[in-house]
């Protein structure tokens, strides 16, 4: 075994442990610090997967961004813990069913697929490729949706001062 392989299986099992702690945990906070840890094996597996525009991004944006604002959200309100959630469940013969059939179906696939692992090339680097083409073939896109996120900045900031002061009066 090689050391990308052995990676790839501690960055899977620290992924689905965390992921797995974040479904059966009762503490909101644990539950949000394990959302971390699985949202950082998945960054490391697309950098294994040589996507490294992927990973980067799903650190910036999730872990530095979302999960950040989640966890100051459950630290600063109070109002999480004063919740009563019911104890019984539901639905639980049709959801283990379902996950039944798409676990049959997933096994079906990959072990059908025929997959064919390539030999990756020598320029790994693609944040140059994604640059160039955005910068050239989709331009024009990448202006649009810019302006859009522009607008909808604006729009938020002009909403929240009329909250704001419609509430002062």
């Amino acid at each position: 075994m090689d050391l990308a392989a052995i990676l790839f299986y501690v960055f899977a099992l620290v992924t689905i442990g965390s992921a797995a702690v974040v479904v059966f945990s009762r503490n909101i906070v644990h539950a949000a610090f394990s959302l971390m840890f699985t949202l950082m094996g998945v960054a490391a597996l697309y950098v294994l997967l040589y996507a490294d525009f992927l990973a980067a991004t799903q650190l910036l944006v999730y872990v530095g961004g979302i999960l950040i604002l989640i966890l100051f959200g459950v630290m600063l309100t109070s109002q999480g813990y004063t919740l009563n959630f019911r104890e019984a469940t539901v639905n639980v013969v049709p959801a283990g069913l379902l996950s039944v059939a798409a676990a049959i179906l997933l096994i079906y696939a990959f072990s059908t697929g025929g997959w064919v692992i390539t030999e990756v090339d020598e320029r790994t680097d693609t944040v140059y490729d994604l640059g160039m083409m955005l910068m050239t073939d989709y331009l024009l896109v990448f202006i649009v949706a810019g302006v859009l996120l522009l607008v909808a900045i604006i729009g938020a900031i002009v909403m929240s001062t009329r909250l704001s002061v419609n509430t002062e009066d």
